[in-house]
């Protein structure tokens, strides 16, 4: 399992989060996806929201992509198929706001090696830009979910629509849900944490992996 975080990079509720799914039988990778930037944080999002988080992360965020974080991860599929405690020859991948295009677009990039896919609450999946996530959906071969916030201006009704259409077009096993949460509800550091619809994420993203995961 890779798992692509959010803006806020490497903390302890990352580890917390990568450490709940080792816990449900997963070998979890947990990659910086800031190590071009240098040493930073770790951030304290409470801390962060408060003041212009924007130039805060915006330098950090500049250093990666969906294209850069879909690269490296073929780095990262090498280092977990090295290990002697994975079993099985695909891989699941999850991200969380901006993680969520991260993975999608690895496993649009390597599909064969991923079996299934789940994005909470990300952003920009459906845009013009040449490494939209969108674009990569006739190359998927995972199962994908999407857990969505409500009113999120990075993920507008129209863009959700634009998505699945692509999804549809391709052919795409896929399941899509809105949460009664505003962006973020799955982070519990998080001012806008939802414990409860939370753990719905949490029920969802395990099931669609034990589903497609377990014994291949």
């Amino acid at each position: 399992m890779i798992f692509y975080t959010d803006a806020g990079g490497m903390r302890p509720a990352m580890l917390d989060m990568a450490q709940r799914l080792a816990d449900a039988g997963y070998v979890v990778l947990l990659p910086d996806l800031f190590y071009r930037y240098g040493p930073y944080g770790p951030f304290v999002p409470a801390e962060v929201f408060v003041g212009d988080f924007r130039a805060i992360l915006g330098p950090l965020m500049a250093t990666t992509g969906n294209d850069k974080a879909a690269e490296d991860s073929d780095a990262f599929l090498a280092y977990l198929r090295s290990r002697d405690d994975v079993a099985g020859g695909e891989f699941g991948a999850v991200g969380f706001c901006m993680g969520g295009g991260m993975a999608l677009a690895a496993a649009g990039t390597y599909p064969d090696r991923f079996a299934a896919v789940a994005s909470f609450h990300g952003g920009n999946l459906a845009t013009d830009a040449p490494e939209s996530p969108h674009r990569l959906a006739p190359k998927l071969e995972a199962e994908v979910y999407i857990g969505a916030a409500e009113n999120d201006g990075s993920y507008p009704p129209d863009m959700a629509e634009r998505f699945e259409q692509a999804l549809d077009q391709a052919g795409v096993r896929y399941d899509t849900a809105t949460y009664r949460a505003a962006h973020g509800w799955m982070m519990p550091d998080f001012p806008v944490y939802d414990h409860d619809e939370a753990e719905r994420g949490w029920v969802a993203m395990l099931a669609l992996f034990d589903r497609t995961l377990r014994g291949n």
